[in-house]
């Protein structure tokens, strides 16, 4: 700045194999990441590599002098820096004039100039007690002062590292990783049987996300994979541990308007960020002609959103799966379509109507099997200007709800004559089920106006309504839909949207 008097600081850095593998400045600034000061030497030697001379390793230099020379050299170091090593001076010399000292013992000297073995570990410089205090730092803030800020961007730095295959970016996140076991709080919460915030929950999600990036990495190798497996299950098995559904609490949580907070928190940020553009990149070493990485990156997204899934058992899990598959499907409508890709939508789509029990859009799902109507949503609007069929075929599919139809027979079966009365089963705790029910309505809605003029496909949208829709508030939404859609100003009224408007009013 130009109002700070200007300051003179000493930095010295160390290479290996083209990486800093250590670095000191007298400025005295402690962070994770390194200080202004390193930044611009490191700048410096690579934009005037010519400017900085090289010289041979120190131990190189020593032996091409001749005795009286070497007493020259260490008695003039010595002078210069007097008061900072003499007394190591004088401890050394005395040591190598004792033959019995543990110095003499050992074959040559040590040589910091002269770098490391070629069998020696590489990596680069990482501060660990710094990340270590930093976090403990920003978590003994809770959450306040923008210290959730600083944990995204300690966060998004180890996406970094494992976007560049930097080998310490699963040091650095087993570092923040101790520190958040060692948080007070959660045995605090656990004691008091109290659930954490969902904005700490959410730091806990990162976490769990970034730590199935690095066990995934296919090119790590075994033996590190089994020694983070080893820490994974040491951390899983301390009683403080968070669960992922986070249920720890006694008492139900406050329902009210729950869902919609969690399932849009991050937006049958995410707004702010710039379109990209996605681009083909061709993958030589796979089989298929015309695959390439973003073929591969959608098909895996449309296999991962089609997985039958059960409901799980708490409120933020059950938001947080809402949550997920919308971020997924978002990223997915940045992508034009193109020829390519509308084969493999074509393809996932047959494949999750005739899949098994992997599949969401199976013939036979379970009872409380995730429902897929956003999902199908998405790929209505995608497949339909290309295979309307398909399109239909999955969307009406997707529109069960078996969750509010389960019905069991109650009674003495073994008598023939006893006639079993049929009760509703006791319905799970699905917190999200208004939701869920607002996303049956959206595709029931967006099959009915892609269906305007269509008197065969109306009518088979208007069954499907009437099995699967159970909630009545959303069946006179549908009937006020289908009126609008049926008398559009700049057209004739569409009479069998009429009449689906009618029925559905009546229902």
């Amino acid at each position: 700045m130009q109002s700070e008097p200007e300051t003179v600081c000493n930095v010295a850095i160390s290479f290996d194999r083209c990486k800093i593998t250590s670095v000191t400045c007298s400025c005295g600034n402690k962070d994770i990441f390194y200080c202004a000061h390193v930044v611009a030497l490191s700048l410096y030697r690579i934009r005037k590599p010519d400017q900085v001379k090289l010289h041979l390793p120190i131990s190189e230099t020593l032996f091409q002098m001749n005795r009286d020379q070497l007493q020259k050299f260490v008695q003039y170091l010595i002078t210069v820096h007097h008061t900072e090593v003499l007394p190591t001076a004088q401890k050394l010399a005395d040591e190598i004039l004792s033959q019995n000292s543990e110095i003499n013992q050992v074959h040559g000297a040590p040589d910091p100039t002269a770098g490391a073995s070629i069998d020696d570990e590489n990596c680069w410089h990482l501060d660990e007690e710094q990340v270590q205090e930093q976090v403990k730092l920003f978590l003994s803030q809770g959450g306040y002062h923008g210290s959730g800020k600083q944990l995204n961007l300690l966060f998004a730095k180890v996406r970094e590292m494992l976007k560049m295959r930097d080998s310490n970016g699963a040091r650095m996140l087993t570092l923040i990783t101790e520190q958040f076991m060692a948080d007070p709080r959660l045995s605090l919460w656990t004691q008091q049987g109290t659930a954490m915030t969902d904005k700490y929950r959410q730091l806990w999600d990162e976490l769990g996300a970034l730590w199935m990036c690095i066990v995934l990495n296919p090119h790590c190798k075994l033996e590190q994979k089994s020694s983070w497996l080893k820490q994974l299950k040491k951390w899983n098995s301390v009683d403080v541990c968070p669960w992922e559904d986070g249920n720890h609490g006694n008492e139900l949580p406050n329902l009210t308007n729950a869902l919609p907070q969690g399932a849009n928190a991050n937006q049958e940020n995410l707004g702010q960020c710039k379109s990209l553009e996605y681009q083909h990149l061709p993958a030589h070493k796979f089989l298929e002609e015309g695959e390439s990485y973003l073929t591969l990156a959608v098909e895996v997204a449309l296999i991962g959103l089609g997985q039958q899934r059960i409901m799980p058992d708490g409120l933020y899990a059950q938001e947080k799966v809402c949550r997920n598959e919308e971020q997924l499907i978002s990223k997915l409508q940045e992508i034009e379509l193109d020829d390519t890709l509308v084969k493999i939508f074509r393809k996932q789509a047959v494949f999750l109507l005739e899949g098994g029990p992997y599949s969401g859009l199976g013939e036979v799902i379970h009872r409380e099997s995730v429902p897929m109507h956003t999902f199908a949503k998405y790929l209505f609007t995608s497949l339909l200007p290309h295979d309307a069929e398909l399109a239909y075929k999955t969307a009406l599919r997707a529109m069960r709800l078996l969750v509010l139809e389960s019905t069991a027979p109650s009674g003495d079966m073994s008598r023939p004559h006893h006639i079993a009365s049929v009760v509703p089963n006791r319905y799970p705790r699905w917190f999200t089920l208004s939701h869920i029910e607002s996303q049956q309505c959206e595709l029931a809605s967006t099959m009915l106006t892609a269906a305007k003029g269509d008197v065969r496909r109306l009518e088979t949208v208007l069954e499907s309504i009437q099995k699967n829709i159970h909630s009545s508030s959303h069946i006179f939404k549908l009937a006020q839909d289908a009126f609008k859609i049926a008398t559009l100003v700049d057209s004739l009224p569409d009479i069998t949207l009429l009449k689906v408007s009618l029925e559905l009013g009546l229902q």
